[in-house]
């Protein structure tokens, strides 16, 4: 008996499961929507309200306007790339700005995250009391906007209604708030009371993240409250050390409502070009826009470099 194979025999059904490789493509497909439809709009908001601005500034920054000598023409913008930037360096009312922030910085940022971390430990002691209240209270300065501080601190320090002075006068002590010495403190006191439990919040938050056996393993050995306080606690709030250290840093760049407001009473201390932010508005008001450009940019440049250098030495010394 022999058996034959018909060639009408039907066709096999098609396979209903599509294979690996189409389930794939279907998947790449569906994740680049997702990404487009999410991501999309992130990219066009962020080019159009950083990058745009940085471009912007950083073009205009490179042109300088020319006028006849008679003015009888009209001014003409011209390629210069070098012109506003050799004479922001040449400026010594910029020059001075960058150096009074920078001695700022050098000062008020650690002084002000000292004493953060000192409040943060003292909070997350174990027999701290009131904690929420506590922490409500450091906070509140933050929520006070920048320009409304400095209103409160200029009637603080004001010659005529200063409370400071007039509680101080018995003991034969006045403090002389806007003299050419000491107004850049009277400046750094309003930022430090403003942004000192802001970052306080920060570096307490990292305390709570320190797993509980390890500070009561600690405990067992004897080390006491500074021991633990200093080789287990600090440690590990290093990086949220690091992320304050580098906003304050950017922030002290960008001081300008304080010396702002402060300005009008302090009797000639705070000029117009205090800081360089303040040079660059004035440059704006007198309608020197590519000047203004270029020094926003020299900021911008210098704020970066030294925000880069900080985050590599202190990643240097972590992973020594």
């Amino acid at each position: 008996m022999t058996t034959t194979l018909s060639a009408a025999e039907p066709a096999a059904p098609p396979c209903q499961n599509p294979g690996p490789a189409r389930r794939g493509r279907r998947q790449t497909a569906l994740s680049r929507r997702t990404l487009l439809l999410f991501g999309g709009p992130f990219v066009v908001l962020f080019a159009a309200m950083y990058i745009a601005p940085i471009v912007y500034a950083t073009v205009s920054s490179f042109y300088v306007v020319k006028r006849s000598g008679l003015g009888l023409a009209a001014p003409t913008e011209e390629f210069d790339p070098l012109h506003n930037f050799a004479q922001a360096f040449g400026d010594h009312d910029f020059l001075a700005g960058l150096g009074r922030v920078g001695l700022f910085a050098v000062v008020q940022v650690p002084l002000m995250l000292g004493v953060a971390l000192g409040l943060a430990l003292l909070i997350d002691s174990k027999s701290a009391r009131g904690k929420g209240l506590f922490r409500l209270g450091a906070f509140l300065p933050y929520a006070i906007p920048g320009v409304s501080a400095a209103l409160v601190w200029s009637f603080m320090y004001s010659a005529d209604s200063s409370p400071i002075n007039h509680l101080l006068e018995p003991l034969g002590i006045q403090i002389p708030f806007f003299s050419s010495g000491s107004v850049l403190w009277s400046v750094a006191n309003i930022v430090t009371w403003s942004w000192t439990g802001y970052n306080m919040i920060i570096i307490y938050s990292a305390l709570q993240t320190i797993p509980g056996e390890v500070l009561e393993a600690a405990r067992m050995d004897g080390a006491s409250a500074l021991r633990i306080a200093w080789s287990i606690k600090i440690p590990a709030v290093r990086s949220s050390l690091v992320l304050t250290a580098v906003f304050s840093i950017i922030g002290s760049a960008q001081l300008f409502n304080e010396p702002a407001v402060l300005q009008p009473i302090s009797s000639g201390s705070i000029s117009s070009t205090f800081t360089p932010i303040m040079s660059a508005q004035a440059a704006v008001a007198a309608g020197n826009y590519h000047y203004a450009a270029a020094q926003s940019v020299i900021l911008a440049v210098a704020v970066g470099v030294l925000s880069f250098v900080f985050f590599k030495l202190t990643n240097r010394s972590e992973n020594a």
